[in-house]
């Protein structure tokens, strides 16, 4: 199948290349972003794989199906960024990765929560520039608190996995109850009981209508003051005004970001020579005890041959006529990822 990939940088290239030699598709590849602005790129092209920050409105969507594609292939789990009614309307077939390796962001998770309560970040920039006093780098224990996760999904039954060894009190929140975390010791506890009990709030949950600024000014009022927020799911999950209003008023004692509202114009590309314009973002860069990274928790070698095996798989069982089971159709909606 001839499949127009978008949003590619090197790595992509090179894993999608590597597993394509199992499967034969004709791959072309593009470093922009597919949007209203760049779809006739994609013209003629049966199937159009696409990621994070692509943006599939209605708008890009109907012109994708003029232009005769008839395959949407998500290489991620997430599908907030795809207008799925309009693709239904359509005609087109949506499938995705629901997952490639939770373990990777779940790692990736806890190295935030350990940096961010140890310092790190700053003892390294500290010891670069030959500063070597301790003073503002006292730490806190993880051991003894409580975590709170909301969203027990794969990510975030795999993140309460490796939180046991640590002797920390574990809370979750999700309208799915997750058997496994039941066996390890979780408590299901209202969204709200999780804010006031959690020492560190970590975030597991699609970006959907009902999680948008999930956690506002509101939410940011209910959590334990000095409290830590961890956010590996999706930007727009959290306020992030609301978010500076709780850093400056102490109310909020560290936040660790890897995912950011308005990334799509920031994040996988180098701007280390451009002025960035997002007040907000730069805002957050200047708070100490903020850690924000690109979104890099999905970052490992297995996730990237993952994300390119089932990718393509799926692309091959929609040639087949035959059902990949990572179909998503317009009514789906998804408790955590």
């Amino acid at each position: 199948m001839r499949i127009a990939v978008f949003s590619t940088q090197r790595y992509d290239r090179d894993f999608l290349a590597g597993a394509n030699a199992r499967f034969g598709h004709e791959l072309a590849f593009f470093d922009f972003r597919l949007s209203a602005q760049t779809v006739e790129t994609a013209h003629g092209f049966a199937a159009v794989c696409v990621f994070v920050n692509d943006r599939l409105d209605a708008e890009t969507v109907q012109r994708l199906a003029r232009g005769g594609t008839r395959l949407i292939a998500l290489r991620c789990a997430g599908f907030n960024n795809v207008d799925l009614k309009a693709a239904a309307a359509c005609g087109l077939t949506v499938v995705r990765v629901p997952a490639y390796s939770p373990q990777s962001v779940a790692e990736f998770t806890l190295g935030l929560i350990l940096c961010l309560r140890r310092q790190l970040h700053r003892a390294y920039a500290r010891v670069r520039n030959g500063n070597f006093s301790l003073d503002g780098l006292l730490g806190r224990d993880l051991n003894g608190s409580t975590v709170g996760i909301v969203g027990t999904g794969r990510i975030g039954t795999a993140l309460a996995q490796l939180l046991t060894g640590f002797g920390v009190k574990l809370l979750a929140a999700d309208p799915v109850v997750s058997s496994q975390c039941l066996e390890l010791g979780v408590r299901y506890v209202p969204f709200e009981a999780l804010l006031e009990q959690a020492d560190v709030v970590s975030l597991h949950c699609p970006l959907t209508p009902q999680t948008h600024h999930l956690l506002g000014t509101a939410a940011f009022a209910r959590m334990r003051r000095g409290g830590m927020l961890v956010n590996t799911s999706r930007g727009a999950v959290v306020d992030a005004r609301a978010l500076i209003a709780a850093l400056k008023s102490r109310q909020l004692g560290a936040v660790a970001l890897d995912v950011y509202e308005q990334e799509g114009d920031l994040f996988f590309t180098d701007l280390s020579n451009e002025v960035i314009e997002d007040d907000v973002f730069e805002r957050l860069l200047t708070f100490p005890n903020a850690l924000i990274t690109a979104h890099q928790g999905f970052f490992t070698e297995r996730a990237l041959d993952e994300i390119a095996r089932t990718t393509l798989a799926n692309i091959s069982a929609f040639e087949q006529g035959t059902v990949s089971g990572n179909e998503i159709k317009a009514e789906h909606g998804l408790a955590a990822v």
